[in-house]
C-alpha cells in the first residue's frame, strides 16, 4: 500500500465540470480590472477563464442533464443506483446544480421539509450577545476577496451572520466555533441561507460529531486515525514526522474542521466536497494523506525539511500545479484506504481510550455518515411518522479529567496549540518550550 502511495499515480481522463460558479452580483460598484472577479466570485483570481482542457458546451451540457434526470427522481436513484451517483460526485457536479446536488446529498433538503419553520424562527430570534459579538468579528475574515463578503453591510456577510447566529440558537449547547465561518461561507457562495442554515446542521451533526464542540474530541480521535494510518500508508514520511516533532494536531484540525477551504485552490475545493457529501469522512482522510505524500513522498524533500518549522512550511507550500482539480483528485481516489480500513482503525483508536465512569466508550457503527447512508436513514425515519433519523455516527466522550474553569469565554478554533495539552492519548512529541515560543505561526488561525 505505501508504494502504491508513494509513486506517481495514473492521470485518468476524466474532463472538468465546474465551467461556472452561482456566486452572487458583485457588490463593488464600477469597472476597473482590479474589480474583475473569476468565475468562483473571487476578486483577481485565476479562474476567471477555463483551462486548455476544459470540455466542450455540449459535454457539459450532457453531463448537466445526467444529474438532472437523477435528482428529478432521487429517491429511485439513490435507492438503485447510488453507485453511479458516487462517480459521478467523483468526477465533479456541474456547478450550475451543486445549489441542487448538496442539500439532497446531505439530506438538508428533508431537514428542511419537516422543519419548514425553523430557521424563520432562528432568523428571527435575537442571539446570544458573547456569541453575536464573536462571530461578528470574524465575518471580514472568510473569504475576504470574495465579491459576496467585501462589504460588511453586503448580503453574503450579513447571511453568514444570519447563519451562525442561528446554529448557536440551533445547537446552544455547542455554540460557535470559528471553523464553522469558511464552511458555512463556502455554502452561501452556492445557496440560499435556509438551506445552508441546514447543510451546515447535517456537517456539524451527521457528517463531523464531535469537531465543532466544546472539547473537540473527535478531531483529537481523528489525529490518532490519521497518523496510525500514515506509519501503515507512508512508514517513511511518517518516522520523518516523528523524528522532527510534527504531530497531526500541528496541521491536521486547519485542514479537516474547514474541510480544506483555507488549504486547497477553490475548483479543487469544490471537488472535494462533493465527494465528500457523498462517501463522508474517508474522503478527507483520503486528501490528508494525498496532501502528506506530495509535500514529504519522496527523500529528497524530507531531506530539505531537517526540523519542525522546514516540516509545517512544506505541508503548506505544495506548489498549485499539483493541487489542480482533476490532477489532485485522480490522486486522492486511488488512495489504498477502503471503508472498512477505516472503520477497522478507528476501533482501534476508540479501545485505547480510558474507560468512562458511565461505562465503555461507544463503539462505531458498521458504515461511516455519507449520501447513501443518510438517505437510507432519513426514508426509515419517514416510514416511522417523520422521527429524527439514527444516522449511524461515530461519538466520542469528553475527557473526564477535570478541566480548569476559562478565565474569558474564547472563539473554539482560533488556535489548535492547547488540543496539545489536552490530548487524551500518549503526549505529542514535539520541541522544547523555548524553542516553541519562538515558532509563532504554529498557531493556525482560520
Amino acid at each position: 500500500m505505501a508504494q502504491a502511495l508513494g509513486e506517481d499515480l495514473v492521470q485518468t481522463s476524466e474532463l472538468q465540470d465546474d465551467s461556472s460558479s452561482l456566486g452572487s452580483d458583485s457588490e463593488l460598484s464600477g469597472p476597473g480590472p482590479y474589480r474583475q472577479a473569476d468565475r468562483y466570485g473571487f476578486i483577481g483570481g485565476s479562474s476567471a477563464e477555463p483551462g486548455p482542457g476544459h470540455p466542450p458546451a455540449d459535454l457539459i451540457r450532457q453531463r448537466e442533464m445526467k444529474w438532472v434526470e437523477m435528482t428529478s427522481h432521487w429517491e429511485k436513484t439513490m435507492s438503485r443506483r447510488y453507485k453511479k451517483v458516487k462517480m459521478q460526485c467523483r468526477k465533479g457536479i456541474p456547478s450550475a446544480l451543486r445549489a441542487r446536488c448538496w442539500p439532497l446529498l446531505c439530506g438538508a433538503q428533508v431537514c428542511q421539509k419537516n422543519s419548514p419553520d425553523t430557521y424563520k424562527e432562528l432568523a428571527k430570534a435575537p442571539g446570544d450577545p458573547h456569541w453575536m459579538e464573536t462571530i461578528s468579528r470574524d465575518l471580514h475574515r472568510q473569504f475576504p476577496l470574495h465579491e459576496m463578503f467585501v462589504s460588511p453591510q453586503g448580503h453574503g456577510q450579513q447571511g453568514l451572520l444570519q447563519v451562525l447566529k442561528a446554529y448557536t440558537l440551533h445547537r446552544p449547547e455547542q455554540g460557535y466555533c470559528q471553523a464553522q465561518g469558511p464552511v458555512a461561507a463556502v455554502l452561501l457562495m452556492h445557496l440560499p441561507p435556509e438551506e445552508a442554515f441546514w447543510c451546515l446542521v447535517q456537517i456539524c451533526e451527521v457528517y463531523l460529531p464531535g469537531y465543532y464542540g466544546p472539547h473537540m474530541e473527535a478531531v483529537q480521535l481523528d489525529a490518532e486515525v490519521f497518523a496510525a494510518l500514515l506509519r501503515r500508508l507512508l512508514p517513511r514520511v511518517h518516522k520523518h514526522l516523528q523524528q522532527v516533532g510534527v504531530g497531526p494536531l500541528l496541521y491536521l484540525p486547519e485542514w479537516f474542521l474547514c474541510l480544506f477551504a483555507r488549504s486547497l485552490p477553490f475548483p479543487t475545493v469544490l471537488r472535494v466536497w462533493d465527494a465528500f457529501l457523498s462517501e463522508g469522512v474517508k474522503v478527507l482522510f483520503r486528501v490528508g494523506l494525498t496532501l502528506v505524500r506530495l509535500a514529504l513522498g519522496t527523500t529528497e524533500q524530507r531531506l530539505a525539511c531537517p526540523g519542525l518549522l522546514e516540516t509545517l512550511g512544506a505541508l503548506r507550500a505544495i506548489p498549485p500545479t499539483q493541487l489542480q482539480e482533476e490532477v489532485f483528485m485522480s490522486q486522492v481516489h486511488s488512495v489504498a484506504l477502503s471503508e472498512h480500513d477505516l472503520q477497522r482503525e478507528i476501533r482501534a483508536q476508540l479501545a485505547q481510550l480510558p474507560q468512562s465512569t458511565s461505562g465503555p466508550p461507544p463503539r462505531p457503527q458498521a458504515r461511516l455518515p455519507g449520501a447513501q447512508a443518510i438517505f437510507e436513514a432519513q426514508q426509515l425515519a419517514g416510514a416511522r411518522g417523520g422521527a429524527r433519523p439514527e444516522v449511524p455516527r461515530i461519538v466520542v466522550q469528553p475527557p473526564e479529567e477535570p478541566r480548569p474553569p476559562r478565565r474569558k469565554p474564547q472563539t473554539r478554533g482560533k488556535t489548535f496549540h492547547g488540543l496539545l495539552t489536552r490530548s487524551r492519548g500518549p503526549p505529542v512529541e514535539g520541541p522544547s518550550r523555548s524553542h516553541r515560543s519562538s515558532t509563532s505561526f504554529l498557531d493556525t488561525r482560520f
